[in-house]
């Protein structure tokens, strides 16, 4: 049987994020699962792309829909360089090239979202439960990406994937949400230690911008999809602005890297081929983010079936107005503790005709300001209502 454009629209699109995700989970935890896990989703992504070609070849009878078809086919293309991307991160990892402990602190600490694993613990309340009952992302701002039980692994798993004692979760969200997801997870607190950087200065501020690269090609691709779901031209070009920013952001990263260079055995030359790489993806992302707002700047016709599909995706992104009445007026997002707390991600804050992209804890809440969020729908639900009163 025939697949439809939307579903397979779905499915690349959702593959496509985590995809990424699990790329960086396997350099920072140097897993060769993992990254054999891309590589394998990475041919799947092809094979998918193949097929929505021709679905899309035989759904178009007229030149109008040829159009509006067209523009689906280019957001398959960039989700497919995305997913190229990730594939490039996962083999660092099997040629044996990794980041030193120091580089896996800093990303953890300095990453916009970061990335963390548990293990499920004999006390847990959550073993034994599905990830819809116990609704982890909602309550705790952490998404789980995958799952190890004993020598087996369950990729991007479903809400009715049952959590068993033993598991190992790995997790993607914000920092503050760590400690929460430890405790439900393992039964015990997990304090976040204060950093202490042991890296030359050069490679410091290479790793720093690194994150930063990475944190800004993130957010390009949730704002390229949010740009065609509004039809916001805006939007847009604020990916365009962003995909420019990381351009020169490599190569920044790059002559960083080459001044650290002098005198330098095998083993730390690896590490820095594997800056040098990351650094390569992360531009590669905000590449294809731009060649998917690039559709709104073009005045491209939408394809109905895109929007459709959108509303069907794993994650929801979406624009939501805090009314003077809101309870968030006058706090900070660290106060406000948004991620944790409903499970949506603050990825950027519209002020009148300013734009706040990768708002910090300290950045502050006013009326009227449209936060940019992505997440879960009950989170969505949940953050609309907080947002009215």
């Amino acid at each position: 049987m025939r697949r439809t454009v939307k579903d397979l629209l779905v499915e690349i699109k959702d593959t496509s994020e985590v995809i990424v995700d699990l790329a960086y989970s396997a350099i920072l935890y140097d897993s060769e699962d993992i990254a054999e896990e891309v590589l394998d989703l990475e041919n799947k992504i092809n094979d998918l792309l193949k097929q929505i070609r021709i679905v899309s070849i035989l759904a178009a009878r007229s030149v109008d829909e040829a159009e509006s078809v067209s523009t689906i086919l280019q957001v398959a293309d960039a989700s497919q360089k995305m997913c190229q991307a990730a594939g490039d991160i996962a083999e660092l990892v099997m040629r044996g090239i990794k980041l030193s402990p120091e580089m896996v602190r800093i990303a953890f600490i300095k990453s916009e979202e970061t990335i963390v694993k548990a293990r499920v613990s004999e006390e847990s309340e959550i073993a034994g439960k599905t990830l819809e009952d116990v609704r982890l992302h909602t309550v705790t701002g952490m998404k789980v990406i995958a799952i190890k039980r004993g020598y087996e692994w369950i990729f991007d798993p479903e809400k009715d994937t049952k959590i068993l004692k033993g598991d190992v979760l790995f997790a993607k969200g914000d920092i503050a949400g760590v400690p929460k997801f430890f405790k439900l997870v393992t039964g015990k607190e997990k304090k976040i230690e204060d950093l202490k950087i042991e890296l030359e200065e050069n490679l410091e501020k290479a790793v720093e911008l690194l994150i930063e690269m990475k944190n800004l090609s993130e957010l390009a691709v949730d704002l390229s999809y949010l740009s065609l779901l509004y039809r916001n031209e805006e939007i847009a070009q604020e990916v365009s602005y962003i995909e420019e920013k990381v351009d020169n952001m490599k190569y920044e990263v790059q002559m960083l890297v080459l001044k650290s260079l002098k005198d330098k055995p095998d083993e730390e030359l690896k590490i820095l081929i594997a800056i040098l790489e990351l650094a390569h993806a992360s531009e590669y992302i905000a590449d294809s983010a731009k060649e998917i707002a690039q559709i709104i700047v073009e005045g491209l016709e939408i394809h109905p079936i895109f929007l459709q599909a959108m509303k069907e995706a794993d994650e929801v992104i979406t624009m939501i107005e805090v009314t003077e009445k809101s309870s968030l007026v006058g706090k900070t997002l660290g106060d406000a503790k948004l991620e944790t707390n409903t499970g949506m991600h603050v990825i950027a804050i519209k002020r009148g005709s300013k734009w706040i992209t990768n708002p910090s804890a300290s950045t502050k809440i006013f009326a009227k300001d449209i936060l940019i969020v992505k997440g879960t729908r009950e989170g969505e639900k949940i953050l609309r209502g907080i947002c009215s009163k």
